[in-house]
Parts: structure tokens; C-alpha cells; sequence
């Protein structure tokens, strides 16, 4: 019976892999919808699906009377394709059919961006000469200079930013590290936030090397981070609604193109190729990322 494999399988999900709530509760939906699917195509044994039910679940998913979107849809197909894997590796069946099985096409979103003068009035935001007002304002500065995901921006340390060089060493995903230019206007943030701000963060902690600090001294979260930013933009008077996590990541990439920077160097800044389009970029130097930088982007000087 499909619903043993699929017990055994939340069971390895939750102890091996450690997966969320949310997660095996998504996938439990998911799979109960799943095995329904296939007993009412009297398939009650996984060994004797195929390629082609588990493309017509799919198909199924996306039709009908409440058809789901494309990107639940595939979220329901990654629930099966792990099954159908678990199921293989075990033993359970002979080959994995859900392997091949492609998701549904998810329609192109452009990513929502702010003008330059919006993006001036959402760092405007950050009012005050309290240290967390300094702190938010660094971090904001921060995020719109150098293109660097939430999690990037909170993960920087002391000694990862050079002032004198201009530049921050970023840690990406998957570890890979990469060095960004530092506009002054951030430069001056960040330097008032350590000066008059920082201090009195770190006297309540145990000591971080971490450059952006909470309340208690320990080093900022990304969802603290998040509400910063949100905070920030209904504070300037902006739809917090329409500011998520990459706002001013997508902020930075676009006005740099627009400003005429290159698209491989722009990729390079925010440390998004592949690794084929990593090769290719390998030849452009921190002094060429920061000459375009500077000649590009709105707040490089200042």
C-alpha cells in the first residue's frame, strides 16, 4: 500500500533530514493527495505506477474544477518525486518512473524595484540618532550599495569590510565568497553606526565578531533585518506591502544597468552565476568591478 512508503518516508524526512513543520505538513497535503490519485486509478501498489501517472497527477493538479498554480503544483511534484525516490532506494520499487517528470512551466515575474528617489526616501526612513536607528540605517545603506542578500548583509563581520579599500568581502551561497565596493554614503553609515552605536551593542553581549549587532549584543537576524527594512518603508511613507527581502538587491542590479554598468559585471557584484558563467567572469578584477561600480552606481560617491 502507497500509504506505508509514504509514512516511512515523512518518518525519514523528519528524523534524517530534520525538515520543518511546515514542511512535512505541506508534503503530508501533498501526498495524501497524491495516493488518493492513484486509488482512484486502482493503483494501490507503488510498483506499478509509471512515467505517466505521475505526469498525469500533475496534469490533474493544474485542471479541474479548483485547479492549483504552477508553482503548487510543483511544489506537490517534488513531494512525489522525493517519494518515489525514498521508495527506489529502499527497495520498495525497482526504478524511480518520478524522476523524469518535469514541474509546470512558472510564469516570468519581473522582480518589483524602487526609482533612486524612492530608494533615497526609504534609507530617509531610518530616522534618529539612537543606536538602533544608526544600526538600521547602516544596514539599509548596506543593502542598496552592494546588491548583498539579507542573510549576506547580517553575515558580514568586523574585519570583512575594508573602509580604506572600499570594498566588503561577501559570503554567498554555498560558501563562495566574493569582494563588493562599498559606496561612501554607506561608508559613513556604517562608520556612525560603529562609532556612537556598535559600542553599546557589543557591552551587552559576549563578544561577535559580527558587524551588525541586536539588542542583546549577538549578531542580527534576517528577520530582524526584515523588519527593519519593512519598518523603514512605512515609516518613508512606502507600501511596506510591496518591499520583500531582495527589494534593494533587485533596487541595485537595476540601477546599475541602468546606469550603464555591464550585465557580466552586475552578475559578478551579485555573486549569481553558475559556475559555467562564473568562468567566464574571472577576468574581471575587484579594480574593474570598482571602476564600474563608481562610474554607475547612484551612491557610489558621494
Amino acid at each position: 500500500m502507497p500509504e506505508r512508503t509514504v509514512e516511512a518516508f515523512l518518518a525519514h524526512l523528519a528524523v534524517e533530514r530534520g525538515s520543518s513543520a511546515n514542511t512535512l505538513r505541506a508534503y503530508t497535503n501533498d501526498l495524501d493527495r497524491y495516493v488518493a490519485y492513484l486509488h482512484d486509478r486502482g493503483l494501490d501498489d507503488l510498483a506499478a505506477v509509471r512515467e505517466t501517472d505521475v505526469g498525469g497527477f500533475v496534469a490533474a493538479l493544474r485542471s479541474g474544477p479548483t485547479p492549483l498554480a504552477a508553482s503548487s503544483a510543483a511544489r506537490a511534484l517534488a513531494a512525489v518525486r522525493g517519494l518515489h525516490r525514498f521508495a527506489a532506494r529502499e527497495g520498495v520499487v525497482p526504478v524511480d518512473v518520478a524522476k523524469a517528470v518535469t514541474p509546470p512551466a512558472q510564469p516570468g515575474r519581473l522582480p518589483h524595484t524602487l526609482t533612486v528617489d524612492q530608494v533615497e526616501q526609504l534609507l530617509a526612513g531610518c530616522v534618529g540618532d539612537g543606536p538602533a536607528a544608526l544600526r538600521d540605517r547602516a544596514l539599509l545603506e548596506i543593502l542598496y550599495s552592494t546588491g548583498a542578500r539579507i542573510s549576506e548583509a547580517v553575515g558580514i563581520d568586523l574585519d570583512d569590510l575594508d573602509p580604506g579599500d572600499r570594498t566588503v568581502l561577501v559570503r554567498g551561497k554555498g560558501g563562495k565568497q566574493r569582494i563588493v565596493p562599498v559606496g561612501r554614503p554607506a561608508l559613513a553609515a556604517v562608520d556612525a553606526y560603529l562609532v556612537r552605536a556598535r559600542p553599546a551593542f557589543a557591552a551587552k553581549g559576549t563578544g561577535t565578531a559580527a558587524l551588525l549587532l541586536n539588542a542583546r549584543g549577538a549578531r542580527l537576524s534576517r528577520q530582524s533585518a526584515w523588519h527593519t527594512l519593512r519598518g523603514a518603508a512605512d515609516a518613508a511613507g512606502l507600501d511596506p506591502t510591496a518591499i520583500s527581502p531582495h527589494t534593494l538587491r533587485h533596487c541595485f542590479a537595476t540601477h546599475l544597468l541602468a546606469g550603464g554598468a555591464d550585465v557580466r559585471v552586475v552578475q559578478e557584484l551579485l555573486g549569481h552565476a553558475s559556475v559555467t558563467t562564473t568562468q567566464i567572469y574571472t577576468h574581471v578584477t575587484v579594480d574593474a568591478l570598482r571602476e564600474v561600480y563608481a562610474t554607475s552606481h547612484p551612491r557610489a560617491r558621494g
